[in-house]
């Protein structure tokens, strides 16, 4: 397909219709649909339409659909003709409130933001849009406001059976005053928001019928397309590169060294017609790469350097009370030593990114999970300003979080190709493609990570003391001294009832291998740890695991809202059926927050006489606050647990220096085989919306531990855990 550039003054050019901004801040404005203003959140065409403008990337969570409800219902629109469109980049209208909040006054898709962000703003739109097409209809059939009506985006007067579809009344409703306070639908009213019977999504069919539009499908008129050769250590660099056999294959165009930092992996690109050309030509090239500067440590030595740091006092993250150093008469001790790998994204689509260059500016097509971020890394790295960095937001084959890299590495990789293409007189458009495992040795892992926890229980069993000690690397720049709230998040926060508690950390940054969040970003090594250390504690103590956590909530009611749910909807009082002969069961609990969002779950497994084991069923009970589409809810929750269970399997390990995994086959993520039965049930809450894109995944894993620890009699301490074997159906 071809693919022409648009300016954001010419988004709407053509669509003669009623346009409205809102910006995040709560201000109205109308757009003259001539005149683009790049803040626009709702157009209704002359057909009709209703297009929805999207800051948020739709990378599979289901946030197209999301925001247009919230626009669709109090537009009361036809669910048939709304539209979700890409917004663009770089207008201060578009940042995302939630980040905004927190004083990162960014456009960007993260943290379980979006639905949160768009609450107000996107309803407000709607509400507006409403209003003023009420008002046209009232001046179009001469009659009062108050005795009209809305449905499935037509005006209706009922007493005379007049009725005006939403495209007849756009002219009269863009020359009419935009009103600076209309109210919106109160909950009993709604009829879209929560209930999704009827509410297909709106990115399905082109996912389905394949006229969806990634990175990969955009061919511009004379792209090339490079493959890089990336070091196959961090710091090393290109001493001598052998290029004959890459450029003796028929359709390579260009071998050009792109330049590589901290930041940047760089490396040696191939420039190609097609991807399958540029690459053959990437693995036919000999680079000898020089390594005296490279990071060259192993896995091993990288936990016995983490493991001796968390016998040592680190920086306090948070303290209360006096931690306990003896055991009271009668009590218990637990000291416990916890230990996660690297992790990878190993989202569906692997990186890519399409760049054109022009006089004084800079187009790129991409996946757009940090458009603001991404603009100013760029410009940065080009020496422009920011506005003159145009990116086309796009779908995204999966993220994770990848796609949000704060150093905007990939993307400026793909910048600097350019760049370095344009001094060898090629100016081509250059879409960079990284292979499968260009993607899972690339780096930007989630932390490995080494906890120590020591709790102290008196003779009733009350956790008196923890004290907890973690290490790992920060993906932010953390000044010597400080502490990373990611680092610990969930633990020092703790909503359990433990009068003495301290959280130290031990931020490492000796280590080169670059990091970044993951989807639950630091939840999910914390939740491991967390969860598991309290079911240590009911179980050193004989205690039932879930009653034991009751006892500890007191002061937290969606914890324990959330826990009393799922025990409900598992039939947690119930035994558990025994296994066949020679294999052992158990079921295992956990509850956290993450993201405001509140979720508990019980994992059912089977210990296999092989030793291996399968995870038979999930129950998941989650308090997300106003749910806008249940089925997007489940989903991103089922999701989540399918997520965190490959978890269990995964490792991202060194080796010299070097990464040893570089695919699905050896790193496996979860099949659908071994899927277990997962049940999600809703608790219904008039709270504000928060996340369900993050929060399903950090309590699987130790729901799974601890009913392995149940059924074994063994604490489970470190990931990965092993063979997941496939559930018995």
């Amino acid at each position: 397909m071809s693919v022409a550039a648009t300016s954001r003054r010419g988004f709407l050019a053509g669509a003669a219709g009623l346009v409205l901004s809102v910006s995040f801040g709560g201000q109205i404005a109308r757009a003259a649909a001539l005149d683009f203003v790049p803040n626009a959140f709702v157009r209704v065409d002359h057909d009709g339409t209703v297009s929805v403008i999207s800051p948020y990337l739709e990378m599979g969570q289901g946030v197209f659909t999301g925001i247009a409800t919230l626009v669709a219902e109090e537009m009361d629109a036809d669910w048939s003709k709304v539209r979700v469109e890409p917004a663009p980049s770089g207008h201060k209208d578009y940042v995302n409130p939630a980040f905004a909040s927190t004083g990162w006054a960014i456009q960007g898709t993260g943290g379980s933001s979006s639905l949160r962000g768009a609450w107000e703003v996107m309803r407000k739109a709607g509400a507006v849009a409403r209003a003023m097409l009420v008002s046209a209809a009232a001046r179009s059939l001469g009659v009062p406001e108050s005795s009209l009506a809305v449905r499935n985006g037509v005006v209706i007067h009922a007493s005379s059976g007049r009725q005006i579809a939403f495209g007849d009344l756009v002219a009269v409703a863009a020359s009419l005053p935009v009103p600076t306070d209309v109210p919106m639908k109160a909950p009993r009213d709604y009829t879209l928001v929560g209930r999704s019977a009827t509410l297909p999504r709106v990115d399905v069919p082109s996912k389905v019928n394949g006229t969806a539009v990634y990175t990969q499908d955009i061919k511009l008129p004379d792209m090339l397309v490079a493959v890089v050769a990336h070091p196959p250590r961090w710091g090393a660099t290109v001493r001598h590169v052998d290029d004959s056999a890459a450029r003796s294959i028929p359709g390579v165009l260009a071998v050009i060294e792109v330049p590589g930092d901290a930041e940047v992996m760089g490396g040696v690109a191939v420039l190609a017609r097609n991807t399958w050309v540029a690459r053959q030509g990437r693995d036919a090239l000999n680079i000898v790469w020089d390594d005296s500067k490279s990071f060259d440590k192993g896995s091993e030595e990288l936990f016995a350097q983490y493991r001796a740091l968390s016998q040592q006092p680190g920086i306090p993250a948070v303290s209360r009370g006096t931690i306990l150093t003896e055991v009271p008469a009668g009590g218990h001790v637990i000291d416990a030593s916890f230990a996660q790998p690297y992790l990878c994204h190993a989202s569906m689509e692997p990186l890519n990114c399409l760049v054109k260059l022009g006089d004084g500016m800079c187009e790129i097509w991409n996946g757009e999970q940090f458009q603001s971020v991404d603009q100013q890394n760029v410009a940065k790295e080009l020496g422009l300003k920011p506005e003159q960095i145009v990116i086309h937001q796009l779908y995204a084959g999966g993220s994770f979080g990848r796609r949000a890299n704060p150093r905007s590495d990939y993307v400026r990789e793909a910048v600097r190709i350019a760049v370095a293409a344009k001094a060898h007189g090629i100016v081509n458009p250059i879409k960079m493609v990284w292979m499968r495992e260009d993607d899972m040795r690339g780096g930007q892992y989630r932390p490995m990570t080494q906890h120590r926890g020591r709790l102290v229980l008196d003779a009733h069993g009350r956790i008196l003391s923890w004290y907890h000690v973690v290490v790992g690397q920060s993906f932010t720049p953390t000044a010597p001294g400080k502490t990373d709230n990611s680092l610990s998040e969930g633990l020092s926060d703790l909503p359990y009832d433990v009068p003495n508690l301290r959280v130290e950390q031990h931020v490492v940054s000796s280590v080169a291998v670059p990091t970044q969040w993951l989807r639950s970003v630091g939840h999910t090594h914390t939740a491991f740890v967390g969860e598991g250390l309290i079911d240590e504690a009911a179980r050193t103590t004989g205690q039932d695991p879930y009653h034991f956590r009751r006892g500890m909530l007191s002061g937290s009611p969606r914890h324990l809202g959330v826990l009393d749910a799922v025990a409900s909807a598992y039939g947690w009082e119930r035994p558990l059926a025994p296994g066949r002969a020679g294999e052992l069961r158990g079921r295992g609990i956990a509850v956290w927050q993450s993201f405001g969002t509140y979720l508990a779950q019980v994992a059912e497994v089977t210990v296999h006489q092989d030793g291996s084991f399968s995870v038979d069923r999930v129950v998941c009970a989650v308090d997300c606050g106003r749910v806008v589409n249940p089925d997007i809810v489940r989903s991103q929750i089922e999701g989540g647990v399918g997520f965190g269970l490959s978890f269990l399997g995964q490792e991202i390990t060194l080796k010299e220096g070097r990464v040893e995994q570089g695919n699905f086959n050896d790193y496996p993520v979860l099949r659908m085989n071994r899927m277990p039965v997962t049940e999600v049930h809703i608790v219904q809450s008039d709270k504000p919306p928060s996340g369900v894109g993050e929060p399903g995944v950090p309590p699987i894993v130790p729901a799974v531990g601890n009913a392995i620890a149940a059924a074994t009699g063994r604490p489970v301490r470190s990931l990965p855990i092993g063979n997941l074997a496939p559930r018995a159906v």
